[in-house]
């Protein structure tokens, strides 16, 4: 099942609607959709290079709104539609020991999953689920989901197709890495 959405995704990628597909792509993803924009949005970027940074303006917008459903599923239907996404991702036996670390790390946490390959997902139900403050929510997506969108787009625009193997195999780590550093710097500033 996962290889045919997959599939789809791509396909959509050289449709002449594939703008609308992103958005919604993005949107939904955010959410409970398993197949991250990134995948539409490289073979997009690839086809039309001058269009980089409008993709990715795309992207952040329709996922930001789209983590906002994730917020509202948290919030107001858990245990009707969180509870399963979160099994679906393995995810659920952490929610009790995660609720509480989240009341202080909230932001943080949207954060890396807004801009790792951590499921971002996950991360827009728990907000919804623990009440992180929303504007907190809204803003730590904005700056997470942009700087992923528009990283993988300056990327593609000023290095073309030989980046692309690197953005799908290894920018996950190097985001990961950056964001290890960027946390650990905050927390050496705070408690030394």
């Amino acid at each position: 099942m996962l290889r045919s959405l997959y599939d789809w995704t791509m396909s959509m990628a050289s449709h002449k609607h594939a703008l609308w597909v992103l958005a919604f792509v993005a949107f939904i993803e955010s959410s409970v959709f398993p197949i991250p924009p990134d995948a539409l949005m490289i073979p997009m970027i690839i086809a039309r290079p001058s269009r980089a940074f409008l993709i990715a303006a795309i992207a952040t917008v329709a996922s930001v709104a789209g983590g906002l459903l994730g917020y509202w599923i948290g919030a107001a239907a858990f245990e009707l539609i969180g509870r399963p996404v979160l099994e679906f991702y393995g995810k659920d036996a952490y929610f009790a020991e995660f609720s509480i670390r989240y009341a202080e790390w909230g932001a943080w946490a949207v954060l890396v999953a807004g801009i790792t390959p951590f499921p971002y997902k996950v991360i827009t139900i728990l907000s919804g689920a623990t009440a992180l403050s929303l504007p907190v929510f809204i803003v730590a997506s904005i700056v997470a989901r942009a700087a992923r969108f528009f990283i993988v787009a300056a990327l593609l625009w000023k290095f073309g197709a030989p980046i692309r193997d690197f953005i799908e195999k290894r920018l996950g780590l190097v985001f990961i890495v950056f964001m290890v550093l960027l946390i650990g710097g905050f927390y050496m500033v705070r408690f030394l």
